[in-house]
């Protein structure tokens, strides 16, 4: 049994700092203001599900409410010179000592509820099981502290599994007293409809090319010349334009505008080496990306020929590829639906470890295909 210390944190994102570590939140002030109102009003309710985008600062957003939760006194303990000025923000002074503990995972008023380790202790779980949700009737059966509040962060939500979901619905619809849940979800859909009912929502939008810099800035990444590229790609979200530069995703986007140029006489030579790159347990997260990229890069295609074209180029002779295959909405539609055939033979693929270069070659070829059947 591995160390568990020796585990990957299942709620961050490689190379970037976790959210417990991200000071600021930039971008979400419409979201902050809105917790902050429900708990200025005496209405801060017992379970918020934080929606938007993956990588727009949900988690970000959640460490920041429940350290402003366990280090704010509730409203009307007045104390000796009467009742506090209503806080307008949620930072806390860096040095409180809620703070200090929520950085070591060491802070009693709260509990992080995420993918724990599976049967054999070697690896992470792949969903948050219900043994992970059960730990949580040992964390309510302590004495509260911090004015008698405790805080559950649930990251994500989405990734509970059928017993995990309906053991927290149950917390949900009996919370104990002083409880706030704060679920993390990136498709709230997938979420029971009564888990969803008995929250209430926080969404996040993805953010836009300044505010996606500052956020780069902020978390050590400085995006450089290729800012704006790297916010067409990312759809304004943190996470993934760090993940983009981690992994070179803005040259592999390069690469499939080059291998198309002037299809259907695609670059077979570049796409033999793109997808040569990808065979290997050390590149499965390059192979992930790139199959991401491709259902991208045919998403951005189908909406130009429908009209709406990108308003910044993520690779160069990107717009004119796009306007020799897709002059017209026949041909959008024929692009838009060969996304989705690709999208599900990629999940084909992978689900029967089909050989990654082979899977690579063969979308690139049906690509070629249809851009052959589309100028005829």
């Amino acid at each position: 049994m591995a160390d568990l210390t020796e585990l990957p944190e299942p709620d961050r994102i490689e190379g970037a700092p976790h959210p417990r570590e991200t000071a600021r939140l930039v971008g979400q002030d419409a979201a902050e203001r809105a917790f902050l109102t429900a708990f200025n009003s005496d209405r801060l309710h017992h379970a918020w599900l934080i929606t938007g985008p993956r990588g727009v600062g949900k988690a970000t957003l959640a460490w920041r409410i429940a350290r402003f939760l366990l280090a704010t006194p509730p409203a009307g303990e007045d104390g000796l010179f009467g009742a506090p000025p209503a806080p307008e923000t949620l930072d806390i002074d860096p040095e409180h000592p809620v703070m200090r503990r929520s950085m070591q995972l060491a802070e009693p008023g709260l509990f992080l509820l995420r993918r724990g380790p599976n049967d054999k202790g070697d690896k992470l779980s792949a969903d948050i099981r219900v043994n992970e949700v059960r730990k949580l009737r040992d964390f309510f059966g302590l004495s509260a502290s911090g004015g008698g509040r405790r805080v559950v962060i649930v990251d994500a939500a989405d990734e509970m599994n059928t017993q995990a979901a309906n053991a927290l619905l149950k917390m949900l619809e009996e919370p104990p007293r002083g409880a706030v849940l704060l679920l993390v979800s990136h498709q709230p859909s997938r979420l029971l409809p009564t888990i969803r009912s008995r929250c209430r929502e926080l969404r996040l939008t993805p953010l836009a090319p300044p505010e996606l810099a500052q956020a780069l800035d902020a978390a050590g990444m400085a995006p450089g010349p290729d800012a704006e590229a790297l916010g067409e790609l990312s759809g304004g979200s943190v996470g993934e334009a760090m993940r983009l530069a981690e992994l070179g995703g803005l040259s592999i986007y390069s690469d499939l505008v080059t291998i198309f140029a002037h299809a259907p006489r695609y670059d077979r030579p570049r796409a033999i080496s793109l997808a040569q790159s990808a065979p290997g347990a050390a590149n499965a997260p390059r192979f992930a990306l790139i199959l991401d990229l491709v259902d991208l890069f045919l998403s951005r295609l189908a909406r130009a020929g429908a009209g709406q074209p990108p308003l910044i180029e993520a690779a160069p002779g990107e717009t004119e590829l796009f306007a020799r295959l897709a002059p017209d909405m026949r041909r959008a539609r024929r692009w838009a639906e060969l996304a989705q055939e690709i999208s599900a033979r990629a999940a084909h693929g992978r689900a029967v470890n089909l050989d990654p270069a082979a899977l690579i070659l063969d979308i690139t070829f049906r690509i070629n295909e249809t851009a052959s059947s589309q100028a005829a």
